[in-house]
């Protein structure tokens, strides 16, 4: 097989609106939960925001022009939902859907691929305060139109469309862990509400392929493939009651549209299954097999132990990036994440495991024969300038080591469609704030003008482009 990736190979890049855009209440634009949740003391690291973020509602024809020096393929942009609908449904707002047409044109002119995710956490205000949001199923509805104004305004342009971004993170961390709006601890409201994500995809699937609007549709789950921490069997049953409660839970809803049956049984046993009727399997079952892709985003893996009964339960995360702070969590009487010796770990202690990526891809394709676009991998980290440089070959490496796990899975059957990294511009990390950077692309926040610096990396991947991986694959670049 050849040390290249195919020409048509998406290498881009991502971002999401509430991290990047800034301009919160400009021309139009309604109030998100994310806008009021960070208003809120102890949220978010030292009280950071996206009011301003990296400002590329203002600067993103220069952001483009960066995409276009690097020879980016794909720059994969969440919509603002309440730049499009200010109070979640009703009247649209032109002024929004005119920003989001000139970002796709200013792509499109400098031959990048837009890739449109429909929704990236930012629930409008009004649908929470009305029916409590994603509790409801009456989101099921809203959200479907919302996203029908964006087929019918964009989709002789777009051609790839994600529908949901992490819908397993954002109801784990909004329901079940109360790190995300809003701001909810309870199981059973976790599972109905991941249930109501799928709904949406699944009629939002639906929506597209009936219009007969062009392209390719489908969700990003964040996947986290996991191992036994040793050959007892106490942990290989945790690896598989993992699988069964988290990656096939998530996964097979939206790409098989029905639930594994140990978990569902065990969620049932728990008294915490949510409700899933008829209409909803079939549904369900239709959108599984019209989705034309599976989106994927892969930081980490896990490595599963037993926990009993009385063990320990979802913790804490690192949001300070003191590295050593890895605290087991899990789920009592199912699994519980532990450390992993045999890994690296970042300041934030998330194991670097490349060939963790390739495991995942491999077994996804077994289990769902999709295609798969990676719509987010990357490193957060620490980046300093010194003379008005980044030096980042800790980005450099993890990219390519990811990069060559990404041929490895082609060479094993996998169909990859293209590998987005996070991000293109550093951006606000949610809860971890703008130290833990991501980009290509350096952003003075602490400067009014927020200058913007191609890091190390910048150059790294252009490269990567260039030869279409080949410089992934040689023997002096490992």
């Amino acid at each position: 097989m050849s040390d290249r990736f195919k020409e048509n190979f998406l290498f881009g890049s991502a971002s999401a609106a509430y991290q990047v855009e800034g301009a919160y209440q400009e021309d139009g634009k309604g109030i998100s939960i994310w806008d009021n949740w960070v208003k809120i003391d102890g949220k978010t690291f030292r009280g950071t925001n996206g009011e301003v973020a990296a400002d590329h509602y203002h600067r993103f024809k220069e952001d483009v022009m960066l995409m276009k020096e690097m020879g980016l393929k794909a720059y994969r942009f969440s919509v603002s939902w309440t730049r499009i609908l200010p109070d979640g449904k009703g009247g649209i707002e032109k002024k929004g859907l005119d920003f989001y047409e000139e970002l796709i044109d200013e792509l499109i002119r400098n031959d990048i691929e837009p890739v449109l995710t429909i929704y990236h956490w930012d629930l409008p205000q009004k649908l929470q305060d009305e029916y409590e949001g994603w509790e409801s199923r009456q989101i099921i509805d809203d959200f479907a139109a919302y996203a029908k104004v964006l087929f019918e305004a964009f989709s002789g342009k777009v051609k790839y469309w994600i529908i949901n971004n992490e819908p397993n993170i954002f109801t784990q961390l909004g329901y079940l862990m109360e790190l995300h709006p809003p701001g909810k601890k309870d199981m059973a409201t976790y599972l109905k509400t991941y249930h109501h994500t799928a709904l949406a995809h699944a009629k939002v699937v639906k929506i597209f392929k009936e219009g007969g609007y062009s392209g390719f549709i489908g969700s990003s789950i964040a996947y986290t493939p996991g191992y036994s921490a040793s050959d007892s069997e106490e942990d290989k049953e945790a690896l598989r009651r993992y699988y069964e409660t988290v990656n096939w839970w998530i996964m097979d809803i939206y790409y098989k549209g029905e639930y594994p049956k140990w978990g569902f049984k065990e969620f049932t046993r728990r008294g915490i299954a949510p409700e899933v009727t008829e209409e909803d399997m079939v549904l369900l079952k239709e959108a599984a097999s019209l989705a034309d892709f599976i989106g994927i985003n892969y930081y980490q893996s896990a490595t599963l132990a037993n926990n009993p009964v009385d063990g320990v339960s979802l913790g804490e995360f690192n949001v300070t990036g003191e590295k050593g702070n890895f605290k087991e969590s899990g789920v009592p009487g199912l699994y519980r994440q532990v450390y992993n010796p045999n890994l690296e770990y970042t300041d934030w202690d998330w194991a670097i495991d490349p060939d963790g990526l390739r495991h995942a891809l491999v077994e996804i394709t077994e289990r769902y024969h999709k295609p798969i676009l990676i719509s987010e991998n990357g490193i957060g980290a620490f980046d300093e300038i010194e003379d008005e440089k980044i030096h980042d070959d800790y980005r450099i490496e993890y990219i390519r080591s990811h990069i060559r796990a990404c041929h490895d899975a082609i060479e094993e059957g996998v169909d990859l469609w293209g590998y987005c990294t996070w991000s293109f511009t550093d951006l606000l990390s949610w809860l971890n704030g703008y130290q833990k950077r991501y980009g290509f692309v350096f952003i003075d926040f602490e400067k009014n003008d927020l200058p913007r610096i191609k890091k190390d990396s910048f150059e790294f991947y252009k490269e990567v482009i260039r030869t279409r991986g080949q410089n992934c694959m040689n023997e002096e670049n490992l």
